[in-house]
Formats: structure tokens, C-alpha cells, sequence
């Protein structure tokens, strides 16, 4: 029996767009030619998986059918969500349609997650199917690169079936203890799970019995048509809104992770996605998007839907105007040297993988007092995205308004 891989597709993408009312979902955002959702589908077009099932809801479904015609996948069941109601409601919904067998194996997947080493991944799920059952649950644990505090953790023991028994989560720390936290063997948590559509089962059953009775109503009551089951409204709306990490992972004992050391992000801030751009940088770079400036240069390296992506060079003792932006917001990713960054009327140093975050309408500058070069990524977000857009204040190269 094949593994049905489930995709967990309603997430708004607010965290990217905090002050925007027509912000872009982060699974269907065009990085170039490339989504993070049409990335998920290339993962599961292998004779591992078997059909898809996608959990949604309205607002993202002529956008999901054009996709999954694009990767050509003509086989698949979408599970439409009438109301928002978190994780938990969403997993259990996928996993209580006929479709599925009880003893069939589920991969959970999230469809804005970027991943490298598929191949690690799929002898993963193989070597590891055996030990599913009726109850447990695997959970995914990466190596973690850098202390981040955007990703929660899972802390892990050996056991005599040298399996690694989960011991506990830890919610997204400060820098400090995330350090801490990767001493003592700590992986960030994926959100990917790997059981069986029974343990789903029996779990809900279990633990949160409310929310299985409701779901398995809307099942019943669903409409189905064209691959389609729209969940009825009035039994799925009882559910309360929770996590499946809330729901069911906090509650039980037989959870056990899957540590891989591949290269994962959830793109869940304009840091992680301008260091996804600096990675590739071959892939974007243009001679003919450099331009040159007498502090230094830069390269535009992608131009987005309402945002753009750039790299900034300042040469050495280079210093940028005073300025200010109306109808743009700026993040700063430093990827080289020591600047002296000016927001407003605070003189901040910087160095190295450290961030910034520029306001729409805030005075700022970028300063290299060293000897060494500075480079930055930039990503800009806004309405507008020209050079037209800046107010100078002060310049010393006599370039003020």
C-alpha cells in the first residue's frame, strides 16, 4: 500500500504581510517561476505516494486547480474547509475520508515548506514505515543550521528499539536558549508528521473526542462533486479552533521523531527568504539589473508581486544618502562586513546575519565606516518600488533633494 501524502494548503501568509489587506498566501507566492506549493507537488509525484488529498478552503481553490494542472497530477480529492478551525480539525477531516485506508500510512505535509535531499526524505519514510501503528506517531525533526527563534523545538532520547522517543516541544525560543536547546541535541520542529490514518483515529478519539465526533459529521453531511468534498458548515463550525500540536502532540506519550539533516525552511519571514535568494543567487543574478552608485552598486534579483529583492554592495568608507520611503517597507539581511545603520535618530551597528527592519516613512541610512566592503540583501515591500520613491535629506555626494 502506498503512502497517501496529505497537504495541509489554508495558511494566509500574514506573518509576511502584517499591514497588508491583500497580502499573498506564502504557499502561492511566485519566487520565479517557482511556488512553494508547486514545489510540494513535485515532491509527492513519486511511485512512493499515492493520490493527494489537499485541505482548504474557498478563497485558494481556483489557484490550487491551477496548479495541480500544471504539474500535470490528475488524481487527487480536495478537502474544502467552510470555516477556519486550525490544524487539528484539518488533519482529522483529510484523514476521515473513504478514500483512505484505515491502515494506510499518511505523510502530513505542509504546502509552504522548501526542501532539499527528497531522496533522503523518501528512504526516510521507507525505512521507517515498519514502525508505524495503530497509535503512534512520527514526527520530523531538522538539524537546525543557526539558533533561529522563528521555529519551534522538539527535544529527543533514544530507546532500546533505537528509536527517538519525543520528551518534549519547546515553543519558539529567544536566541539564548535556543543555543541551549541545540547543545542538548534539540531539532527544529517541522510540522511534518508520518502514522496511520487509524492512529489519527484513535487519538482524536482519545484526546479530543468533541472535535472527532464533529468532524466525522461533516464528513458524512459533506457535498461531493468534481473531487471535491465541501464539509458541511453547520458540524465543522462546533470545532474549536486548535493545533494538532495543541490538540492531540501535547497530550500523548507514543510520539517519536524522524531527525533528518537536510536543508528545510518554511520561508515564514523575509529573513529566511532573502537568504533563500542569497543561496541562489546564480539562479537570479543579471549583469544588465547591476547598477552603480558612488557609494558602491546593486543588483535588483528579483522583481515580485509587490515586492523586490536586492542585493546591496557598499564599498568601503561608502556611505548611502539620508532617506526616507512613502510607499515602501524595507527588510535588511546583513550578509557581510559591520554597518552603521541610522533609523530615525538611533545610530545602530550590525553585523553579520543580523536583520533590520525600515518602516514605511522612517529617516535611515546604511553607513561602511571600515575597510572591508558591506553587502546586504534587501527585500523591499510596497505599492511602489522605483528609485522615484526616495527622499534624500542629506548626501555627501550632493545628490540631496
Amino acid at each position: 500500500m502506498k503512502i497517501r501524502p496529505v497537504i495541509l494548503c489554508g495558511g494566509s501568509g500574514t506573518r509576511l504581510w502584517p499591514n497588508s489587506r491583500n497580502h499573498q498566501a506564502k504557499q502561492f507566492i511566485d519566487f520565479g517561476s517557482w511556488t512553494l506549493f508547486g514545489k510540494t507537488l513535485e515532491r509527492i509525484k513519486n511511485p512512493l505516494f499515492d493520490d493527494p488529498i489537499i485541505s482548504t478552503n474557498l478563497r485558494y481553490i481556483k489557484e490550487i486547480k491551477k496548479h495541480l494542472k500544471r504539474y500535470k497530477i490528475k488524481k487527487y480529492k480536495i478537502i474544502l474547509e467552510p470555516d477556519k478551525r486550525n490544524t487539528g480539525p484539518a488533519i482529522l477531516s483529510a484523514a476521515l475520508i473513504n478514500d483512505i485506508h484505515l491502515s494506510q500510512p499518511l505523510m502530513l505535509f505542509t504546502a509552504d515548506h522548501l526542501i532539499g535531499k527528497i531522496k533522503t526524505l523518501n528512504n526516510t519514510l521507507k525505512k521507517n514505515r515498519k514502525n508505524l501503528s495503530v497509535n503512534n506517531i512520527f514526527i520530523f525533526g531538522i538539524k537546525p543550521n543557526e539558533p533561529s527563534n522563528q521555529y519551534g523545538y522538539i527535544l529527543t532520547k533514544k530507546t532500546k528499539k533505537k528509536l527517538n522517543k519525543v520528551l518534549k516541544f519547546i515553543e519558539k525560543p529567544n536566541q539564548f536558549n535556543a543555543r541551549k536547546i541545540i547543545k542538548k541535541g534539540g531539532c527544529w520542529n517541522s510540522g511534518m508528521f508520518y502514522l496511520t490514518k487509524e492512529s489519527i483515529i484513535n487519538n482524536f478519539k482519545r484526546y479530543q473526542n468533541n472535535i472527532y465526533r464533529n468532524c466525522l459529521l461533516a464528513i458524512k453531511n459533506a457535498k461531493y462533486r468534481n473531487n471535491i468534498y465541501h464539509l458541511n458548515k453547520h458540524y465543522f463550525k462546533k470545532n474549536l479552533s486548535k493545533s494538532f500540536d495543541y490538540a492531540i502532540l501535547e497530550k500523548m506519550k507514543n510520539i517519536n521523531a524522524i531527525k533528518l539533516d537536510i536543508p528545510w525552511s518554511d520561508l515564514g519571514s523575509w529573513k529566511e527568504i532573502c537568504l533563500m535568494y542569497h543561496r541562489n543567487k546564480k539562479k537570479y543574478f543579471n549583469k544588465k539589473n547591476t547598477f552603480y552608485r558612488p557609494w558602491g552598486k546593486y543588483t535588483n534579483l528579483f522583481n515580485g508581486d509587490n515586492f523586490l529583492i536586492k542585493e546591496i554592495y557598499v564599498k568601503p568608507k561608502g556611505i548611502l544618502s539620508l532617506q526616507k520611503h512613502f510607499h515602501r517597507s524595507e527588510h535588511w539581511v546583513i550578509i557581510k562586513g559591520k554597518p552603521i545603520i541610522t533609523l530615525n535618530k538611533k545610530l545602530l551597528k550590525k553585523s553579520e546575519n543580523e536583520t533590520m527592519f525600515i518602516p514605511k516613512g522612517a529617516i535611515h541610512r546604511i553607513h561602511n565606516p571600515t575597510k572591508k566592503p558591506v553587502k546586504i540583501i534587501e527585500a523591499q515591500l510596497g505599492s511602489v518600488l522605483k528609485e522615484t520613491d526616495i527622499v534624500r535629506y542629506e548626501d555627501v555626494y550632493g545628490r540631496a533633494n
